[in-house]
């Protein structure tokens, strides 16, 4: 777990540093917003990785929960559908303007 959270925060620095570029243009800015929603992975890019793996902790805590009141599994689930939902689209949102796509 912490080898594979070590690999993804270098990942994110890289992110970060692309980012932070002073040579960015919009349309740079534009295609860095849209791998983190469909580009980095087959399945749906990284916000739909992490949305996965907050969903799997949320039902690990269904199972451990001392009294399944759902007062840890809730909130979990309630965080992967937001990073779906409501972070994904915003990141499409913030590309769209900066660089519309030619097939959109």
């Amino acid at each position: 777990m912490r080898a594979s959270l070590g690999i993804a925060q270098l990942a994110l620095q890289q992110i970060e540093d692309d980012l932070s570029a002073d040579d960015v243009d919009q349309e740079e800015l534009a295609a860095i917003l849209r791998e983190l929603i469909e580009d980095t992975d087959p399945h749906g890019g990284f916000m739909a990785s992490l949305a996965q793996l907050v969903t799997i902790a949320a039902h690990r805590a269904e199972q451990i929960e001392p009294d399944r009141d759902g007062d840890a599994s809730c909130p979990l689930h309630e965080t992967g559908a937001l990073l779906t939902d409501d972070a994904g689209q915003r990141l499409i949102w913030a590309a769209c303007p900066l660089h519309p796509r030619e097939d959109s």
